[in-house]
């Protein structure tokens, strides 16, 4: 089977995902409340993390707090489909203001995804094994992370973008980049990011925005279907 016909089959499998779970009103409650949770984990991390979220103005949480932006992004987003319940995932209404909301949950899910497997691979000494600790900071932490860019997909199953939200999506981004290492705030780490890490994460604002720029419908497109 060729690749192209391998990512037909899925792309029609995520499809049918999507209609039966995202469609589903306790499945979608359920969704919801899982992201929901995990939003609480993250948000958990930044209160014990050095530095933490007492040593940040109350306004600058979103850009320090990576993980759990994604998370709430992703669970707004999410929770803009219980209106549309009755009807198909694919019909959902989107407006302007969606489609940013949309596209921001994307770029934040996809771009801090990668981020975290790049950071935690980029100093495998200090993050891999298997102790019960180093279960939790390398395999736990990775692996969930590598989820966001799953949950990323489903966005465009429903959602739309537009040029507007693209670039306000990556003026955000980068916005956060310079908050993370030209201040200092990026996520704890074991060690020092350096730029070579700052370099990368620059790199995955241009290359989020150019996913969601490919998988998402126009917005004047999905208003017409």
């Amino acid at each position: 089977m060729r690749l192209r016909d391998i990512a037909q089959e899925f792309d029609s499998k995520l499809d049918d995902w999507v209609e039966y779970y995202l469609g589903n009103g306790p499945s979608l409650v359920v969704f919801l409340l899982l992201n929901a949770s995990a939003f609480l984990v993250g948000v958990s991390f930044y209160v014990h993390s050095d530095p933490s979220l007492a040593d940040i103005p109350t306004f600058l949480y979103p850009l320090f707090g990576d993980s759990p932006t994604a998370l709430a992004l992703m669970t707004l987003s999410a929770a803009t489909l219980l209106p549309n319940l009755g009807r198909r995932v694919a019909d959902a209404p989107v407006n302007r203001p969606l489609a940013y909301l949309h596209t921001l949950a994307f770029v934040w899910l996809v771009k801090y995804g990668i981020w975290t497997a790049v950071a935690l691979n980029l100093r495998p000494d200090l993050y891999f094994g298997f102790t019960g600790s180093l279960l939790w900071d390398y395999w736990g932490i990775m692996l969930t992370h590598i989820g966001f860019i799953g949950l990323a997909l489903l966005i465009p199953k429903y959602g739309a973008t537009t040029r507007g939200a693209l670039g306000f999506a990556l003026v955000l981004a980068l916005v956060n980049d310079v908050y993370d290492y030209g201040f200092g705030f990026y996520p704890p780490l074991k060690y020092d990011a350096g730029l070579l890490l700052a370099g990368i994460t620059v790199g995955l604002s241009f290359l989020s925005v150019y996913l969601a720029a490919q998988l998402f419908l126009p917005l004047s497109e999905r208003s017409q279907r």
